[in-house]
């Protein structure tokens, strides 16, 4: 599966902004979907990560109250609403697929494929 990130931009502190993730090459009905991050000079880091069905999703503690992932199956699409942005949320998001749910893992980079090129996000203070 190739996966694309789009709809990052430059927003100032307070602002909101839409991620989304478009795949092609098969469908991702049957794929749990994470958001990571990369800020300048850092690792890159967990957002976020939802269910194949939608049910569970689990957030950074960064992140969460602030942001939303959601899915389209039908669509082959996974939305990122970032509400509330903060100068520390500026990175290069990625979104990236994994077989199968498993919390004591879910936030391994490791065990997700498919990375495409990211979505700058820009948060001026």
């Amino acid at each position: 599966v190739q996966l694309q990130a789009s709809g990052g931009g430059l927003v100032q502190a307070g602002d909101s902004l839409r991620l989304s993730c478009a795949a092609s090459g098969r469908t991702i009905s049957t794929y749990v979907m994470g958001w990571f991050r990369q800020a300048p000079g850092k690792e890159r880091e967990f957002v976020t990560a939802i269910s194949s069905t939608g049910h569970i999703r689990n957030y950074a503690d960064s992140v969460k109250g602030r942001f939303t992932i959601s899915r389209d199956n039908a669509k082959n699409t996974v939305i990122l609403q970032m509400n509330s942005l903060k100068p520390e949320d500026t990175a290069a998001y990625y979104c990236a697929a994994r077989a199968a749910w498993s919390t004591p893992t879910i936030r391994t980079q490791s065990t997700y494929f498919g990375w495409g090129q990211g979505t700058q996000v820009t948060v001026s203070s």
